[in-house]
């Protein structure tokens, strides 16, 4: 594809999307601002229109503010000197750095660094459609929704008046299964990262209330 072609197509994106997502580059974290450059980084997405990507990373931005969540309820968020720095994130790392999505979500919940409210809605709904979905490429939660039957119609080029009926299962056929996923990403990319990005603001607020 030439050049010219993608940058045409990157700036109409550009145009088209920036007067509404750019406010996700405007704005001030005061515990999680290791998160910075991945919410650029997702929003850029969103504006160029990579859907896909967008929810792949906005699942890696999930699994490590609860994880941070975690560690930061452990430690706390006061100033701590450098020459213990080692000392005091060590075991927190050790203890939530490898804990799974599901672990986390529950974890949260228990210690009330999320609501239940949203523990539901990240244990039933993101988890599945979405980690399972994207991240680890399982498509069946995320078309679990979907008929099982698609009807197609296939033609004949010898006998142009030659139509058969045929029903096809949407949810197992690779190429099939690609085009829904794609759909649902355009649909789903920008709803999940503002559920996430507002998530992350309002677990700051509950940690500074601990403080």
């Amino acid at each position: 594809m030439d050049k010219e072609l993608f940058e045409k197509s990157f700036i109409d994106s550009l145009n088209k999307n920036y007067p509404e997502l750019s406010k996700y580059f405007d704005f001030k974290l005061k515990i999680f601002n290791e998160l910075d450059t991945l919410i650029f980084e997702i929003n850029k997405c969103l504006i160029l229109e990579f859907h896909r990507a967008a929810i792949t990373l906005t699942n890696h931005l999930l699994e490590r503010l609860l994880k941070l969540a975690l560690i930061n309820y452990e430690v706390g968020i006061g100033p701590i000197p450098v020459d213990q720095w080692n000392s005091v994130f060590e075991g927190p790392n050790k203890k939530y750095g490898s804990i799974n999505l599901g672990n986390s979500i529950d974890k949260c919940k228990d210690l009330e660094i999320i609501t239940d409210k949203e523990h539901r809605i990240l244990f039933d709904t993101i988890r599945e459609l979405m980690r399972n979905g994207f991240s680890h490429a399982d498509s069946s939660k995320t078309l679990a929704g979907l008929p099982d039957e698609l009807i197609a119609f296939q033609g004949n080029f010898n006998k142009p008046g030659d139509i058969n009926e045929v029903g096809l299962n949407q949810k197992v056929i690779p190429f099939l299964q690609a085009l829904n996923m794609e759909t649902f990403a355009k649909e789903a990319s920008k709803p999940y990262f503002e559920f996430v990005f507002g998530l992350i603001f309002r677990i700051e607020k509950r940690l500074d209330e601990r403080r």
